[in-house]
């Protein structure tokens, strides 16, 4: 049976990048836990802010007053592509290989610090919403960024390698041309995301809220 070229172009590149795929992750969780140990480092005060303005957020979208979902499609694909675009200037740039693993780490404390901040004020409420309002989009969002983010970094790499080692390397230009295609089908797999924040995610945030205070409403 004859394997199709994408699929065995994909388990090339996984089984070639498989310890930098290991790290990349590994460096992601490391974020969701600090983000998550940040919460429980977080005042009384600050919690109670933070809480407020949750609350206000959670009242705009039972009464649905969030923006409107073209907005929030635009907003949400602008702000995920300009973040793996980062990515790929870094990737070229050479010297902006740390700053690659600094950003994933980033993202990793904003999941963490998002979810562990709604189960530390909320419970097993916060864990339900976190699950239809953060989890959806970015069961997308992330292995994306974790494929740009080794992608990146293993151009970076090659780019050293070809500068300073003395032997026969690749062509820079063909390179550049299949790291610009890698940067275009990510972007194409981020509007998936963003339809999924936009129009899916609002409805089940809505949807939950509205059975969380009933629920807290028969329960009080």
């Amino acid at each position: 049976m004859r394997t199709h070229p994408l699929k065995s172009a994909i388990a090339v590149h996984l089984r070639e990048h498989a310890s930098l795929y290991v790290f990349v992750i590994v460096l992601f969780l490391m974020g969701v836990i600090f983000g998550a140990i940040v919460v429980n480092s977080l005042g009384f005060s600050q919690k109670q802010d933070l809480y407020y303005y949750l609350t206000q957020f959670f009242g705009q979208v039972s009464k649905d007053n969030l923006a409107s979902a073209h907005d929030m499609f635009r907003q949400s694909y602008m702000h995920n592509v300009k973040y793996i675009a980062l990515m790929w200037v870094l990737g070229i740039s050479v010297i902006g290989l740390p700053i690659i693993f600094i950003l994933l780490f980033l993202k990793g404390i904003v999941v963490g610090f998002t979810v562990g901040f709604l189960v530390n004020q909320m419970s097993w409420q916060g864990f339900l919403l976190s699950f239809v309002s953060v989890m959806p989009q970015n069961l997308i969002v992330i292995p994306l960024m974790i494929v740009m983010g080794v992608i990146s970094i293993s151009f970076s790499l090659q780019m050293v390698r070809n500068q300073f080692m003395k032997r026969p390397h690749e062509p820079v230009f063909p390179m550049i041309m299949r790291y610009a295609a890698a940067m275009v089908a990510i972007a194409a797999g981020l509007l998936v995301s963003s339809v999924v924040e936009a129009y899916l995610s609002p409805v089940l945030m809505k949807q939950t809220v509205k059975w969380v205070v009933n629920l807290i409403n028969i329960i009080i």
